[in-house]
């Protein structure tokens, strides 16, 4: 049975990877992985896609902790620095989100990706958030 904290909004992809939903508020957020083999690279680390996804998520989240009513986000942009290798399997990873600027159409936010007590990638990112979620549906 899976006991994780539902994310606020569903996320095939983040899901698909088995991320957790620890909280968010205030214009932060905290989601977590424990690495299976999966998710690791030819190196037997952690695959920077892996790093970037948990990292994007929880700056979306940051920024959308503070506009309730918003219903999606877009990322618009996105930098990420990888500092030492993200982790083994069986680790667990803990990616951390702050927005730190909000304008009427933007939200700027970083994010922090640690194993253990290291720091092992630091993000920034720029989101505009959407009150709808048909997006998709223009598409077609």
């Amino acid at each position: 049975m899976d006991t994780r904290i539902p994310f606020p909004i569903y996320v095939p992809f983040i899901d698909d990877l088995g991320a957790e939903f620890l909280g968010m508020g205030n214009g932060e957020a905290t989601i977590a992985l424990t690495l299976e083999a999966r998710h690791m690279n030819s190196w037997q680390v952690t695959h920077g896609g892996v790093t970037m996804a948990l990292l994007v998520m929880v700056m979306s989240l940051a920024g959308r902790s503070l506009d309730p009513d918003s219903r999606g986000g877009v990322t618009v942009e996105m930098k990420t620095s990888f500092l030492q290798p993200g982790g083994a399997p069986g680790c667990r990873i803990i990616a951390k989100g702050k927005a730190f600027h909000k304008s009427i159409t933007l939200c700027f936010c970083e994010g922090e990706l640690w194993v253990g007590d290291k720091l092992a990638a630091k993000s920034s990112g720029t989101f505009m958030f959407s009150k709808r979620l048909d997006i998709a549906a223009k598409l077609k």
